[in-house]
């Protein structure tokens, strides 16, 4: 089987450093990025054969452009490109700041685009090559205090349910992965908090405030069970648009899908009743 050419965003820890020793361990090719260049300098040291360690904030348009040429120069095409780099972002609605809202989104829905878009000139080239999405069960359904960071995932969602339709006669295929509580760092020293906290939140968002604090490294989700799930599912020619990983994301997307079927039918009268 022919050696694939996997861009992975994010892989210093979690799921990303994850999949990308598993992709390795495949006989497969990793480009992967790093915040860090000492970072990026071990990754080659330790891979110096099928693998390329790129310095890339993918917030950095002119930077992503550089990484996929680098990229091509060097192996000559992608096959696969999974957008995991990301932040965590814990607050009310309200206790959010402009700027606050603006990193998340920068890091989450604009660099998750971005590098789509960039690399999809190579894959409708190729005809063929598959998009992987890092999204959450948080994609899915929303959660007092996570508001922000869940609207960023439901951006990618909405994008990437579109995008999958227009690029399937192009040979090109695209799934979202949507992990529950994973131990892979997130909820670690790199999580953001809204620096405003008000009382009246204390409830609601406050309350989800102090769990994320509590359940790092405590998480169901095993990173490496995850990119084996992840590796596999490139290996189907029916890849399904959607994949939750772990217990909870099945508990809490089987719940979005329950209540969304309970208000279609609760609003069927009136629905029907507004038409010409």
């Amino acid at each position: 089987m022919k050696q694939k050419v996997w861009f992975i965003t994010g892989i210093s820890g979690g799921i990303g450093k994850a999949l990308a020793a598993y992709v390795l361990s495949k006989g497969d090719i990793v480009a992967g990025t790093f915040r860090k260049s000492e970072q990026a300098e071990q990754f080659n040291h330790e891979n110096p054969q099928d693998a390329l360690g790129i310095i890339l904030d993918v917030t950095d348009t002119a930077g992503i452009d550089t990484a996929i040429k680098t990229i091509l120069e060097k192996f000559g095409r992608i096959d696969v490109v999974v957008n995991n780099a990301g932040v965590g972002f814990a607050g009310a609605i309200e206790e959010a700041s402009a700027e606050e809202i603006r990193t998340v989104f920068e890091a989450n829905f604009f660099g998750t685009l971005t590098v789509t878009q960039k690399v999809l000139p190579v894959m409708r080239a190729q005809k063929s090559g598959h998009i992987i999405q890092i999204s959450s069960h948080g994609g899915v359904k929303a959660f007092a205090g996570f508001g922000i960071y869940n609207a960023s995932k439901f951006a990618v969602e909405g994008f990437s349910e579109a995008l999958a339709q227009e690029i399937a006669p192009l040979g090109i295929k695209l799934s979202i992965m949507e992990p529950g509580p994973f131990r892979t760092g997130f909820a670690g020293n790199n999580f953001l908090m809204a620096k405003k906290v008000m009382d009246d939140y204390a409830g609601t968002a406050g309350v989800f405030r102090d769990r994320i604090k509590g359940v790092d490294g405590k998480q169901e989700g095993d990173p490496e069970k995850a990119a084996a799930a992840i590796y596999n599912l490139t290996l189907s020619e029916t890849a399904p648009l959607r994949l939750p990983l772990g217990k909870t994301a099945l508990l809490t997307i089987g719940a979005k899908v329950e209540s969304l079927k309970t208000d279609l039918e609760n609003a069927r009268e009136v629905a029907e009743g507004v038409v010409f």
